[in-house]
């Protein structure tokens, strides 16, 4: 009796022993599952909630225990582990049957792994049918059934296998296949689900409905067997045939917004695709679309334009936002993604050329012209230093003498307001630009015709000192970021008023008659206030019409991307404004209750200039029309225009 206490005592030793020792190895595996964190797709949602895209390495959406209805955890014990709450992460008996049948193949063919052992397997060891895999496998087990309850580790579970398709996590699958939450699925449906993880390749159901069906109905017809479904349940469920979808996995419909997207969030977090973050963006997804469609619309004209067009660089951008908030409606970097990812609203600086012009303006009416205050469309020799001359030119090569300030943007007179800036004086308009937000202005008098580089983003930004009664809001893509523990974070723009609100209104009453009267007219639209401006530089190389209404702007551009001309008859009048005008209508026939009229604000009055009534403020008073005249004819008779 002694010698078999003692052998016992040594089995237990060396038993003991060799588990202490496994269990030393691998130790750490445990923690990785016990201190689960898993890669979890970011998703991003659209300003009313709908979903923009999954990003992800793992496409894995989570799901906390208590959210898995209890049908789920059934079918799955039930053909997984049907023993799965009694035993202590090993079932011995299930193992000794395996071995017995493991010995009669003289191989191993069966593994009797309960859910326990399939999460360690997955998440800690490899798959291969070897020995001291197997063994290290149940001393796991074993520690976790120590350190978890059985639902953390059925939650592990139903979050971290594989449900083919690229599904990680029965949430993503139900949502991938289904297009349904857990809640929502009907009995077949779950069935299918959690059938996947023994092979999930061969049991798709978008590649393998057959195969997929049949071992469904091996877990209803297990759920029957042990009681866990009745007889009518087991018969609907056998005979049902849900519908599937063979969805892309990132279902991204807006890919320019996305990477920009991304491209801002990986700043500040370094997990962005791996973190499980919600992403809330300014996104709305039909005026996204409607933004996309009246720029392909545009495009699509250039090329009836011009049959010679290089359709390998020809392309555009709109960038659409609410200048009240600075939130971004709409961004489109392309015509097309698929043919090139590079995002001309955010990335390319372009030349503005006219469509810069009202800040030229807008620095005048500050410095107490008026609309109809006069000045010069006369062609000028300027000196640029190092000997060199410049002699601008109006588009056609003609002038006027003096004219209006309104007529000469109206018209968008390039003589005019280069005079208009050189009188300003180039150091004062510099000055000021750089107070409304501009960056690296060249010092030189051809900034007037809008000599510099600018991204659309930017442009929208700054134009909001327009649209936005004075106030200048940064543009913001992005409303909020909730990460996988609810934290959340919003995002707020920054504001400053640059002028007074009745200054701006002058200068949104200006670009209401380039619309109505002058080189925006293809933007025009009955019974909507618009307000804008184009804008085309030298040799027809852009393309641009920058425009806004009560609640919206767009900003609008067309070029190649290698900075060759377009055609001849491209400029922003023709090629960029009628694209506003499609964009536009079709807003007002989502959103037919977006306001029609500009408000007057406090401070702007009315009044008879040569004939006609015109908008003024104490800062920026009419002139007397007999003095004007008389500055005019003065003007004659000294030979300035010529």
């Amino acid at each position: 009796m002694r010698y078999i206490l003692i052998f016992f005592f040594i089995c237990a030793a060396i038993f003991g022993g060799a588990f202490f020792y496994v269990y030393s190895q691998i130790r750490f595996n445990a923690y990785d599952i016990i201190d689960y964190k898993p890669k979890l797709t970011t998703q991003i949602f659209d300003r009313n909630n709908e979903l923009i895209a999954n990003v992800f390495e793992e496409n894995r959406l989570y799901v906390e225990f208590n959210d898995i209805p209890p049908r789920v955890i059934e079918a799955l014990v039930a053909i997984e582990d049907t023993s799965y709450f009694e035993h202590g992460g090993v079932n011995y008996e299930a193992i000794i049957r395996a071995i017995i049948k493991d010995i009669k193949a003289r191989k191993l063919v069966e593994g009797a792994s309960t859910l326990t052992q399939q999460l360690v397997k997955n998440l800690a060891l490899s798959s291969e049918k070897k020995i001291e895999r197997k063994i290290k496998e149940i001393v796991l087990s074993i520690k976790l059934e120590n350190e978890l309850t059985k639902e953390q580790i059925i939650e592990r579970y139903l979050n971290h296998v594989y449900f083919g398709h690229g599904y990680y996590g029965i949430k993503t699958a139900a949502m991938g296949y289904f297009r349904k939450n857990l809640d929502e699925l009907s009995l077949k449906e779950i069935a299918i689900l959690v059938g996947l993880p023994k092979a999930p390749s061969s049991y798709d159901p978008t590649r393998h409905l057959d195969l997929s069906l049949g071992r469904a109905n091996r877990v209803l017809e297990r759920m029957h067997t042990i009681g866990w479904i009745n007889e009518d349940e087991y018969k609907k469920g056998t005979l049902e045939e849900p519908v599937v979808f063979d969805d892309t996995l990132s279902k991204n419909k807006a890919p320019y917004v996305v990477d920009e997207i991304i491209k801002e969030l990986s700043k500040k977090y370094d997990d962005i695709k791996t973190g499980g973050y919600k992403i809330v963006s300014t996104i709305d997804l039909e005026v996204q679309k409607m933004a996309s469609d009246a720029l392909n619309y545009g495009y699509n004209e250039i090329l009836k334009r011009d049959k010679n067009a290089n359709t390998a660089v020809l392309n555009g951008a709109i960038v659409v936002t609410e200048p009240k908030s600075g939130e971004i409606l709409a961004l489109v970097g392309g015509v097309d993604y698929a043919k090139s990812s590079y995002n001309r609203a955010t990335q390319s600086k372009r030349q503005p050329g006219s469509s810069f012009k009202p800040f030229i303006y807008q620095i005048a009416l500050n410095n107490g012209y008026s609309v109809v205050s006069s000045v010069a469309d006369v062609s000028r020799s300027f000196d640029m230093g190092n000997g060199k001359e410049w002699t601008p030119k109006n588009y056609g090569g003609d002038f006027s003498g003096y004219i209006t300030m309104k007529t000469a943007l109206t018209k968008s007179i390039n003589l005019a307001t280069i005079n208009l800036l050189n009188d300003l004086g180039l150091n004062l308009v510099k000055k000021e630009l750089t107070r409304f937000g501009f960056e690296n202005i060249p010092e030189n008098l051809s900034i007037a015709l809008g000599s510099f580089g600018i991204s659309l983003v930017d442009f929208a930004k700054l134009y909001s000192i327009f649209s936005n009664d004075g106030e200048i809001v940064s543009t913001i893509l992005i409303k909020s970021v909730e990460n996988r523990y609810k934290n959340l974070l919003k995002f707020e723009p920054t504001k400053t008023q640059i002028n007074p609100p009745e200054q701006s209104f002058l200068m949104t009453s200006m670009l209401m008659n380039v619309v109505e009267n002058g080189t925006g007219r293809n933007a025009k639209i009955p019974g909507i206030q618009i307000a804008g401006k184009t804008g085309t530089t030298n040799n027809n190389i852009d393309a641009w019409f920058c425009g806004y209404t009560p609640d919206i702007q767009a900003i609008i551009w067309y070029g190649n991307d290698d900075n060759t001309p377009m055609k001849k008859v491209e400029g922003g009048g023709r090629t960029a404004a009628p694209v506003f005008r499609i964009f536009l209508s079709e807003y007002i026939k989502h959103y037919p209750n977006m306001r029609k009229n500009f408000m007057q604000p406090d401070g702007v009055y009315r009044g008879r200039f040569n004939g006609s009534d015109e908008f003024y403020t104490d800062e920026s008073p009419l002139p007397n029309s007999d003095n004007q005249q008389n500055i005019m004819q003065e003007a004659d008779d000294s030979g300035l225009i010529f």
